[in-house]
């Protein structure tokens, strides 16, 4: 008996549903999207309508031809991809790819993969939705319009091998000139007064209570004299005030929030955070997580209230209905929640029981009451001077929601609840311990981590749920932004001090200015994003980009016609293409340092073939073989602020830091970052490796750690034939020079025989496949650039 056919778009997902439909179903994957815009500049028929060309991957044509089997025996099709954009253009691909009629075939769809919802949505499925699939659409052709058209510009003008995206290039811009910002800062000093005052606790033992003045000061002279006017000063408690307050939780997760959170709280990052909420979500664990709705349906609010009761009590429940501050949210119709209010922890690997319990408790905690506040602020007077110092006291009542969760702070909010306080009185005498006016220095504004750069996007309306992850990782792995860790530095600064009723002056110091998982534009992303303002300044423009976004929503809402869009938006950006190639000249970013203190030649800092470097001496008609020297700049430095002393020390390297096993060890930085040399043996140096500090001991360990981690990803060896099998990131593959072929499925790699081997390379040679994805995608980019550029010199 013919059964019913239900694709989804991941295995995994596949496994969870088909538990719950039983017999009359099999349930298959399209694992993602089963075709897209072939890789060349025929893709988009910009001439007739932006009509896209779209193709199956090789990849796929397995799945493809399983699909096409499953569907010619089965009674009827259901769609249940994702119900957002993507989901909706995946299930409208199949149909097409299918030769499914989409205004027929059942489309299905759901918040959550529980049983009773998935029985709901097959029960009350509906057709495909054109108007999301053509905002998807539009989103689709518009990137690769402006990726296909400016990077060949980038190639000609900037470095070759560059690539630009419409939302990418803006996030990078937001980064630049946020490092712009700091460069630029200029820190201003101050003095912060401060008092500790010995007490004694409601049982008797000694406490310190801590009170500041509420005036900085702004000169190391006013700072001593502030400091002097309190010798011999009795200070009393002049005033108490006690106010009662309230925290309120907030809104459940949405995409943005639970990624800031998450990096917050558990150092994940954007791309891990999803790659974990997915699988959550395939488990049928939570609800979908891409979405910027904070409603919650009115089964999940009564289901958390049984549940707040349950674990904590009737008092600390309060019903809550929260409406989105995102204009045009969209995507999905629920925030992100258990689907089980009752399930507190899930049985999964640690990621996910750790994100699960973050969810679970915004969620419980976005249905609880207020917390109740007492803050108390004591002013502390003296009979010497007109300077009061305060002292403060925040007291939680009644926990309320905090009972379940506590937001974490963003880095740049300053928390200032003060300290524990014992039982005080007005006019009660006070004994001073010590006073200070520490020095201090204001604070340049806050790198962007991941969490905070997807937290500006979404205030400045760029970009959606489904597309923060995607954004962020591109932008590092295009190479246009480092996520760092850098060292903080030692600061010295000053501390009148009195104590005993003398003053005195002390010289402390300090790390500051250590930077965790922080994202600093390259110099090239920096080149681009100046070039990319120059020429094409409506592309990456914040308000611009953001009235395209809701250019994409109206699509999707049947408002206006994808065409129609992207038509407004070609023909002056076409223009700016044709004008940019014709007019604009090549950027190096050259920034010259000075002449060289010994030889007087020119230092240049500027940005070459391979990356960012140092230039000593230049070629001219009068000298013609004459060859200037290059060193490379390392990765914490800049072409924009590299000084002639840093730029000096480069030409130090490389530097040679002993021997080992008869041969010299000389460390270097290259293309790909720092090495140490042994012979004609490389080996790179881990993050906190300096190249001008590394002794012998360290550089020698590092050579033995590679040996070692090589032995474990060696399993055959054949010498004679230059040929390996390894043990890859990604699974066992094969090894033959500078090429490697993949091992076919069946395949023990451990038994595999030399002439098994040789069949395998031979096979994979007549089908092209030992070429690198990557170098493919090159050689079509660069043949479309030379088409582009000749079709500019036609018109």
């Amino acid at each position: 008996m013919s059964k019913n056919l239900l694709i989804v778009e991941s295995p995994a997902k596949a496994k969870t549903i088909t538990k719950y439909l039983g017999g009359d179903f099999i349930v298959a994957s399209s694992y993602g999207h089963i075709r897209d815009l072939p890789k060349n500049n025929k893709a988009i028929d910009i001439e007739n309508g932006f009509v896209p060309s779209y193709e199956v991957s090789k990849e796929k044509e397995k799945v493809v031809s399983e699909l096409k089997k499953l569907k010619k025996e089965a009674k009827e099709v259901y769609l249940a991809t994702d119900e957002d954009r993507e989901g909706e253009a995946i299930s409208w691909h199949l149909c097409e790819v299918l030769n499914l009629d989409p205004k027929t075939t059942k489309r299905v769809t759901y918040s959550e993969i529980t049983e009773s919802a998935i029985k709901k949505a097959i029960a009350n499925p509906r057709t495909i939705n054109m108007n999301l699939v053509n905002a998807q659409q539009a989103r689709r052709v518009l990137d690769r319009i402006v990726g296909f058209e400016i990077s060949p510009i980038l190639w000609r003008k900037v470095r070759p091998n560059l690539s630009a995206g419409r939302v990418q290039s803006v996030a990078v811009r937001i980064i630049v000139e946020r490092e712009r910002e700091i460069q630029q800062f200029q820190a201003k000093m101050y003095y912060k007064v401060a008092a500790l005052f010995d007490e004694k606790d409601i049982e008797g033992k000694p406490v310190k209570v801590k009170a500041e003045s509420a005036k900085d000061l702004s000169t190391d002279v006013e700072a001593k004299k502030v400091v002097e006017s309190f010798v011999g000063a009795n200070f009393s408690i002049s005033k108490i005030e006690k106010k009662a307050g309230k925290k309120s939780p907030v809104a459940p997760f949405t995409t943005s929030t639970l990624q800031q959170e998450a990096s917050k709280k558990m150092g994940y990052s954007v791309a891990k955070t999803m790659q974990v909420a997915q699988r959550l979500y395939e488990a049928g664990h939570i609800t979908y997580m891409r979405t910027d709705s904070v409603n919650l349906s009115d089964t999940a609010i009564n289901d958390a209230q049984k549940a707040v009761e349950k674990f904590y009590g009737k008092d600390y429940h309060k019903m809550r209905k929260y409406a989105s501050k995102i204009a045009n949210a969209q995507e999905a119709h629920e925030a992100i929640r258990p689907t089980d209010f009752t399930k507190s922890s899930v049985d999964a690997e640690s990621d996910e029981t750790k994100l699960y319990d973050l969810i679970w408790k915004r969620a419980i905690a976005s249905q609880m009451s207020d917390a109740a506040i007492e803050n108390t602020i004591v002013t502390i007077g003296n009979n010497q001077n007109e300077i009061d110092l305060i002292a403060r006291q925040e007291v939680v009542t009644f926990e309320g929601f905090l009972k379940a969760y506590m937001v974490e702070k963003d880095e740049d909010d300053e928390e200032n609840t003060g300290g524990y306080l014992p039982p005080m009185k007005e006019g009660q005498a006070m004994q001073l311990a010590n006073l200070t006016a520490t020095q201090k220095y204001s604070k340049h504004p806050a790198r962007y981590n991941e969490a905070s750069l997807v937290k500006k996007l979404e205030e400045l309306g760029i970009g959606r749920p489904s597309t923060y992850a995607p954004t962020i990782s591109t932008i590092q792995n295009r190479e246009y932004v480092l996520k760092d860790y850098r060292d903080g530095k030692k600061l010295d600064f000053q501390v009148y001090k009195l104590e005993n009723n003398q003053v005195s002056l002390l010289t402390e110091s300090m790390i500051t200015g250590a930077e965790k998982a922080k994202l600093f534009p390259t110099d090239i992303g920096m080149l681009v994003t100046d070039f990319l303002k120059i020429h094409f300044e409506k592309v990456i423009d914040y308000k611009f980009t953001a009235n395209m976004e809701e250019d994409f929503d109206e699509i999707s809402n049947g408002k206006i016609e994808w065409q129609k869009m992207l038509e407004k938006f070609y023909k002056p950006f076409h223009e700016e293409v044709e004008i940019t190639l014709e007019t604009a000249e090549r950027v190096s970013g050259e920034r010259s340092l000075g002449n060289h203190p010994d030889s007087k030649e020119p230092m240049i800092a500027r940005m070459g073939r391979f990356g960012p470097m140092i230039q000593i001496g230049v070629t001219d008609e009068n000298n013609p073989d004459f060859k200037p020297r290059y060193a490379r700049l390392r990765k914490d430095q800049s072409i924009e602020t590299i000084t002639m002393e840093q730029a000096l020390e480069l030409f130090k390297l490389p530097r040679i830091v002993g021997e080992f096993e008869g041969k010299e060890l000389k460390v270097n930085v290259g293309r790909f970052g720092p090495y140490v040399q042994q012979g004609t043996a490389f080996t790179s140096l881990k993050k906190e490796d300096d190249v001008m500090s590394i002794d012998l001991e360290t550089a020698i360990q590092r050579i033995v750690d590679k040996r070692e981690s090589d032995a474990k990803k060696l399993i055959l060896d054949f010498p004679e034939e230059g040929i390996q099998v390894l043990q890859g990131r990604w699974g066992p593959f094969i090894k033959q020079g500078k090429e490697n072929y993949r091992i076919p499925k069946g395949e023990e790699a451990d038994k595999l025989s030399l002439d098994t081997i040789l069949e395998i390379i031979k096979g994979e040679s007549k089908t092209s496949t030992t070429k690198s994805p990557k170098k493919t995608a090159k050689a079509t980019a660069k043949t479309t650039a030379k088409k582009t550029a000749k079709t500019t010199k036609k018109k």
